[in-house]
């Protein structure tokens, strides 16, 4: 069973990356959607380097010779692709080129109309789905391009989101739009991008860590299984059970929340009888493997 636009669990490659194409796709559509239908009739700036476009649109129309915002998006995104390819895989690059490509050519032959009149509700509505578009993208390892590859770039490299960091940057775009443009709809947009960061935070936990304890009669079959498939290592403490007398074994290790239910289907599938829970951990201080994007 394929989970909505999360492409993972597809073991062809050829399947699997006709699948992120399309949800890409997808995402490049709603993207555009949101600029034209909640932003632009409420005067707010978008995030990332979608953003500085729109505030470059912005500032050299002022003076006189405007760039468009589909030209600055593709300026901008090009060279940050073209240094990140050396670091993150091909096929995350592919993806994410082909996401803010679709996105610069559809702001220029769409034209969605506005549905709310309520600059409170565009903001609301238009946050929401802004981040969204960034989960579809990242779910499937592509990105909305811009921030998205230096976040995943340092995040894969320290092993921990930092998109808490990426709404800095984000204001810092804010202030100077506010600056020239108006500190209402700065701070009006400053709502916006929190919502859109929160949202990303909310639905994507590639970084988050969770514990998994398996209590267990096959200590060994299990951490074997669970080493070939998942390339962690298991901690695993001998015991007897109180109530049985019975030998048993509690193993113990700490993997990405994402891979819960494949782990969780491996221990079952190895030890049917098997006891596994999970619980989030806060912070984790050591070696830890974490999956390359592919």
């Amino acid at each position: 069973m394929i989970n909505i636009f999360d492409t993972t669990s597809i073991k062809n490659k050829q399947t699997r990356l006709a699948f992120s194409i399309f949800w890409i796709m997808v995402s490049s559509i709603l993207q555009t959607f949101v600029i034209q239908s909640f932003m632009d009739p409420a005067n707010l700036l978008s995030s990332g380097f979608t953003g500085l476009a729109i505030l470059i649109n912005k500032l050299t129309s002022l003076a006189g010779f405007p760039v468009s915002v589909s030209l600055g998006i593709l300026c901008l995104n090009i060279p940050a692709a073209l240094l990140c390819s050396r670091h993150i895989s091909k096929r995350f690059t592919l993806l994410s080129c082909i996401q803010f490509a679709l996105t610069s050519f559809l702001l220029d032959v769409c034209h969605f109309q506005p549905i709310f009149n309520d600059l409170f509700l565009n903001v609301m509505f238009g946050g929401f789905l802004y981040g969204f578009v960034s989960v579809i993208a990242l779910r499937t390892e592509g990105s909305t391009g811009g921030t998205d590859f230096i976040a995943m770039y340092i995040s894969d490299k320290r092993n921990k989101s930092i998109w808490n960091q990426v709404f800095l940057f984000n204001v810092c775009i804010i202030v100077i739009f506010g600056s020239f443009f108006g500190w209402e709809y700065a701070g009006y947009s400053i709502v916006f991008q929190f919502i859109s960061t929160r949202t990303i935070s909310t639905f994507y936990h590639r970084y988050a860590q969770i514990m998994v304890e398996v209590t267990t009669a096959r200590p060994e079959a299990v951490s074997q299984a669970f080493k070939k498939n998942f390339r962690h290592g298991m901690s695993i403490v001998n015991g007897q059970g109180g109530y049985s007398g019975k030998p048993f074994s509690l193993c113990k290790s700490i993997v990405s929340s994402y891979e819960e239910k494949p782990v969780i289907d491996c221990l079952k599938h190895v030890d049917p009888e098997a006891i596994v829970y999970t619980y989030k951990i806060d912070n984790f201080y050591g070696r830890f493997y974490q999956k390359p994007i592919e």
